[in-house]
């Protein structure tokens, strides 16, 4: 597979149209450099390649924590935009569609070459979480039996949560419990509701309690189906197969819920859920594909625009270069707004 890179100037990028989720090709957007968005690559917290890879890292860097909602945001979504910007609608799938009918699990297919380009960045993603050193040792065997771009034998969408709050500043465990299963720091929110000096970063309400914004997270459980908070309380600590994603953006006029999670179908995606308003006025996520929302996880920090989506690096690199029909079905035309050109535009294809 050949690898290209170009770098376009604002004038070339207006020029030529990419599309993307092409069965073709795929294109992604490389990280923002440093100074205009000062995150660490997940990639740099381990040395080595597939079948010999390393942590080189463990800790989380110290950052102030300013402005949490909107980092944690911009670092989800910067991280979409390197994994190829995928969208993953579920707003067809809602339970109450007469004309839906759930279709048989299918293993997502995904390009060995792309799995190689990012298995650097997931293993990163691996080395925030504790305890997780044989996750990467079965990996390397993994990989030295099925080759450098097989599939990762355990799911990683909690190590992909663990490393945005370490890369957003919550570094410290009674700050924000950082894991291999997403039960861990659920059972965190959920006990610091009843806890007045609990530090968690986070706390649990069942759906439609709060007003949900850009930085929560919701949570589903698949093993058990959990369909409240007090369902999981008197399970506190056991074991459970659940998945979070990061809120992004709230669509109220189209009544749809976007996130950001990993290992959605393998790869890091941008979401949409089906919602609706309840009657307290809260925009809140339907049940879908045979599926229930029962966790609200809060962020206790200041409240952010709900353009937080529209507005941050990366997606303002792809407007200001001309690339919005990339994000066409995901904001509305009248938000694809350039707020100010941020650098000259670089987009990797490979075919």
């Amino acid at each position: 597979m050949k690898f290209l890179m170009f770098k376009f100037s604002l004038f070339v990028a207006l020029t030529f149209n990419f599309v993307i989720n092409s069965s073709a090709q795929t294109y992604f957007q490389e990280r923002l450099p440093k100074e205009i968005f000062d995150v660490e690559e997940p990639s740099s917290r381990v040395n080595g390649v597939p079948g010999s890879m390393m942590y080189k890292t463990r800790d989380c860097r110290a950052i102030p924590v300013t402005n949490l909602r909107k980092r944690i945001v911009n670092t989800a979504i910067q991280e979409w935009s390197y994994f190829g910007l995928s969208v993953y609608d579920l707003t067809h799938t809602r339970d109450d569609n007469p004309n839906y009918k759930r279709q048989p699990w299918r293993r997502p297919i995904i390009d060995s070459a792309e799995a190689q380009r990012v298995a650097g960045s997931i293993a990163g993603y691996w080395s925030s979480t504790p305890d997780s050193s044989w996750i990467l040792e079965r990996q390397n065997e993994s990989w030295a039996s099925f080759g450098h771009g097989s599939r990762w034998r355990n799911p990683w969408s909690a190590a992909f949560i663990s490393w945005v709050m370490c890369e957003s500043g919550l570094a410290e465990s009674h700050r924000f419990r950082r894991a291999v299963a997403h039960y861990s720091y659920i059972d965190q929110a959920i006990m610091s509701k009843a806890d007045a000096e609990s530090t968690s970063a986070y706390i649990a309400f069942d759906i439609g309690e709060q007003p949900i914004q850009p930085g929560d997270l919701l949570c589903r459980g698949s093993r058990p189906e959990y369909r409240s908070i007090a369902a999981r309380r008197v399970q506190i600590g056991v074991g459970a197969r659940t998945h979070c994603d990061i809120v992004v953006k709230l669509d109220a006029v189209n009544n749809r819920i976007m996130l950001i999670g990993g290992n959605v179908r393998a790869w890091v995606r941008l979401k949409i859920l089906p919602a609706d308003v309840n009657d307290e006025g809260l925009l809140i996520p339907l049940p879908y594909d045979s599926r229930i929302i029962f966790a609200h996880l809060k962020l206790k920090a200041d409240a952010v625009s709900n353009n937080v989506f529209e507005e941050s690096p990366s997606v303002q690199q792809l407007l200001c270069s001309g690339y919005e029909e990339n994000l066409k079905g995901v904001i509305n035309s009248d938000l694809a707004i350039c707020l100010g050109k941020i650098m000259d535009q670089r987009i990797v294809n490979f075919l």
